[in-house]
């Protein structure tokens, strides 16, 4: 079974999504030109932010038709990355809520692809 690796996302300018994202997360870039960029996640997963213009086949989809999506340890952690992450200056679509699958709120990044923070909630 192939391993899970990549998650890629399309953006207007490769070193300055780099930028965003190695602040944000606290992991510098690994990989960085003018068409594409990489950054570690977590666990052998690497972030790709490959040039809208340059991907081939060219992209069809727009940002924020999916989600980045990061756990945290509890309801603390949730709203103490809101907070922050508002203090960033992203755009914050979701104010923290509670849902049916736990606690959680939504920002994009410049591009508008959207970053979801959530703790699970009980089972």
């Amino acid at each position: 079974m192939p391993n899970f690796s990549f998650v890629l996302l399309y953006v207007e300018n490769p070193p300055a999504s780099a930028a965003f994202y190695a602040d944000l997360l606290g992991r510098p870039a690994i990989e960085s030109s003018p068409t594409f960029a990489m950054l570690p996640l977590s666990d052998g997963v690497m972030l790709g932010l490959w040039s809208r213009k340059s991907v081939e086949p060219a992209a069809a989809g727009q940002a924020g038709a999916g989600e980045i999506a990061f756990t945290v340890a509890d309801a603390a952690a949730v709203e103490a990355t809101f907070i922050d992450w508002k203090k960033r200056g992203l755009k914050i679509i979701q104010q923290p809520v509670e849902m049916d699958f736990g606690r959680t709120f939504v920002a994009t990044d410049p591009d508008g692809h959207r970053l979801r923070v959530f703790v699970p909630g009980a089972a």
